[in-house]
């Protein structure tokens, strides 16, 4: 019988896609097994930045040093932008583009009869289908890909030329695999897409990420849904007051704002200003006081001056935030910023980089302080010594419980964060 291993390099959307890989490994009697004792190494790569692109190259050495047996495949968004920097590395015998992804399985059976069954693996399997439980690729949530590809231009971005035009799974094919997910046993699925927020525009009755999440606040079953990362202008007040209201829905929001100057969003090709944003995060703080909100943050994009990046210091000082996320510019060969002028020097981003995370430590911390004392549900994670909260703290646990269990949790110290089981 074949083994496999599944290593997911980037975003949500790429975890996503690779539980559906593992549900169609496991599907045909494939076992999991550690990357140095795989058959089959499948390599899901993010190309976001330069410094991705290096880890996957990395990776994929050191996996046929450690294994030189190994089938490496490597597919996602570096695997489509630059093939053939792929198709040289050792034991690499396949790159599969995003477009050919989900029939990735399907081909490795056909071409190489690297797996011993015959059953089809398409658009149209289940997302939950045989051998996907709670663990499945070490998560105890499920990351449920229900959109992909984007229609933005963002000046720095090269992922729409990797994803491709929006596309999005029907509603029907959505709230099925959520069924087949409670039905697995999973009480937490994290709703995810590359442009989340457009969701449904391109299907046939149109719809909207505040209709499907609507839906899910009506799904029965003791079961909570995080939206995964929206972009600021697809964040409307409905949505917003759905969270509000739905114990289903977790108060939990991931709004990337990129920038604190209206300057470099504009070259950016950011559709919002500064002041949108920050209504945006004060009215969510406004109505959930305890919601987690984070974002993510680019320092040294070409043209940033220290007055710019001053702007994105001074905001951050004012915004209830909880975490940051915060990158340095990476050039993308093909992308609009790529050909601009003014690039920032190495040792500058770098210390931007720094001033950021440590404001981001900061509201971290003032996040957890302020949660001391709160009594909250979390599910147990890991080991079970640890449980994630709909708001998104993850506590250590005084004493452990079975993973992928709902607990009763009185949050005991922010520094670190910690809680006791009350039941």
């Amino acid at each position: 019988m074949t083994s496999y291993s599944v290593i997911t390099f980037g975003c949500r959307v790429n975890q996503a896609d690779s539980l559906e890989l593992e549900r169609a490994l496991m599907a045909r009697g494939a076992t999991s097994a550690p990357p140095e004792q795989s058959d089959v190494v499948i390599v899901n790569s993010c190309t976001v930045t330069a410094a991705a692109d290096q880890g996957v190259r990395q990776t994929v050495r050191r996996l046929a040093r450690s294994n030189p047996h190994a089938k490496i495949v490597v597919t996602g968004c570096y695997a489509t932008r630059r093939p053939d920097d792929l198709c040289a590395l050792p034991n690499v015998v396949r790159v599969v583009s995003n477009d050919e992804k989900e029939r990735l399985v399907q081909l490795l059976y056909d071409e190489e009869r690297a797996l011993t069954t015959s059953e089809r693996y398409g658009d149209g399997g289940d997302a939950c289908g045989s051998g996907w439980v709670p663990g499945t690729g070490g998560r105890t949530a499920m990351t449920l890909r229900v959109q992909t590809g984007c229609g933005e231009r963002c000046s720095y971005c090269i992922i729409p030329k990797t994803r491709g035009v929006s596309r999005s799974r029907p509603l029907d094919r959505v709230l099925s695999d959520v069924g087949h997910a409670i039905a697995a046993g999973y009480k937490e699925v994290i709703i995810t897409g590359v442009h989340l927020g457009s969701y449904g525009r391109d299907l046939a009755p149109a719809t909207t990420l505040t209709s499907l999440a609507g839906h899910l606040a009506n799904v029965s079953g003791d079961v909570v849904f995080r939206i995964s990362s929206l972009e600021p202008m697809d964040c409307p007040p409905e949505l917003v007051d759905l969270v509000a209201s739905s114990p289903r829905l977790a108060p939990h929001f991931h709004l990337p704002l990129q920038h604190g100057s209206d300057a470099m969003l504009s070259a950016m090709r950011r559709p919002y200003t500064v002041a949108h944003f920050a209504r945006l995060v004060e009215s969510i703080h406004a109505r959930m006081p305890d919601a987690s909100i984070g974002t993510d943050l680019i320092v040294g994009f070409p043209g940033e001056t220290a007055a710019h990046f001053d702007e994105t210091r001074r905001l951050l000082e004012h915004l209830p935030l909880s975490h940051l996320h915060v990158f340095p510019y990476s050039d993308r060969p093909g992308t609009e910023a790529s050909a601009m002028g003014d690039k920032v020097d190495g040792a500058a981003i770098r210390a931007r980089g720094q001033v950021l995370r440590e404001i981001g430590h900061g509201m971290a911390r003032r996040f957890g302080r302020a949660q001391v004392g709160r009594t909250i549900r979390g599910l147990t994670v890991d080991d079970g010594w640890s449980a994630v909260t709909p708001n998104y703290l993850k506590l250590r646990l005084d004493r452990q419980r079975p993973r992928n269990e709902w607990v009763t949790l009185r949050i005991e110290t922010a520094e670190p964060l910690s809680a006791r089981v009350e039941s």
